[in-house]
């Protein structure tokens, strides 16, 4: 079972771009923020997982959402699919072998508006020490105060991928328990102080 992530992450979240920027540096709200993942089960069911622990470093421009960043990292040993015997298992060196390669992380090197709140954030994903380039769809669900501290300025964001975990050298059990691994991200972000 692969994900990002990413998760990435998805995930994650922020934009990327060059040029001149007035990104400033953002924090997460990981009590409302969910690195979610799916793999098909031989066809008869889709198991659900999550990740735990993770963080992001984000700029974010407000004016000019192409030109933020984010990098975004996951405790690989923080998976939990809500069965601890087959947690143990992605943990291992079938899946995630969390004990050599502790981290997943997703850098950022471009953002595409497709929308006035849409966009497709391409970077580098990195899962057991291989990387390849990811691109997930992100849209802007909402930046405002927030009701319960008017001085707080809070944006949420959704981002959703799919991941092929075999170009990871994540093979076990390929393709009976899927190769392709959706991926959903939710988030909050917040001017840091």
């Amino acid at each position: 079972m692969r994900f990002l992530s990413a998760t990435v992450l998805s995930a994650a979240l922020a934009f990327s771009s060059v040029g001149a920027s007035n990104a400033a540096p953002y924090v997460l709200d990981k009590s409302h923020t969910v690195v979610t993942f799916q793999v098909d089960h031989l066809g008869f069911s889709m198991t659900h997982g999550f990740f735990t622990d993770f963080d992001a470093d984000i700029n974010f421009d407000v004016d000019a959402p192409e030109k933020s960043s984010v990098t975004f990292t996951i405790n690989t040993n923080s998976v939990n699919t809500l069965w601890e015997a087959r947690d143990k298992h992605v943990r291992d060196k079938d899946f995630l072998n969390v004990e050599k390669f502790p981290e997943i992380v997703f850098k950022s090197t471009s953002i595409e508006m497709t929308g006035s709140d849409t966009a497709k954030l391409t970077g580098e994903l990195t899962i057991l020490d291989q990387t390849h380039e990811e691109v997930f769809d992100v849209t802007l669900r909402k930046t405002a105060p927030s009701p319960f501290d008017k001085t707080k300025i809070i944006s949420g964001f959704s981002a959703s991928g799919e991941i092929d975990r075999t170009k990871y050298g994540v093979s076990y059990a390929a393709p009976a328990v899927a190769s392709i691994i959706p991926v959903q991200i939710e988030l909050e972000i917040s001017p840091a102080k």
